[in-house]
């Protein structure tokens, strides 16, 4: 099965590891759940004026795959893309 960069967590950088599979990448990363805890947009780069790909609420699940900049990147409502950190905290 072919990837698909909007569903499935990989960047240049780093990959999903239950991507490890299908998928050769210099790092992997086990997502670590976190809660939405205010309303934000999942955003397809680490930047306020980038694509937003689906608006998130609080109490809904974000699959954290890496952070920084004040930017987690991982999956949730079956698309992968970026949050602002001060809207999400672990389970």
């Amino acid at each position: 099965m072919p990837i698909d960069l909007r569903v499935d967590a990989v960047r240049g950088d780093l990959a999903d590891v239950d991507l490890a599979d299908r998928v050769f990448a210099p790092h992997y990363a086990k997502a670590c759940a976190f809660n939405v805890i205010a309303t934000t947009e999942l955003r397809a780069a680490p930047s306020a004026e980038a694509e937003t790909m689906v608006s998130l609420n609080p109490g809904e699940q974000f699959d954290l795959l890496d952070i920084s900049g004040g930017w987690g990147w991982g999956r949730s409502a079956g698309a992968v893309g970026y949050v602002v950190s001060n809207a999400i905290e672990p389970l």
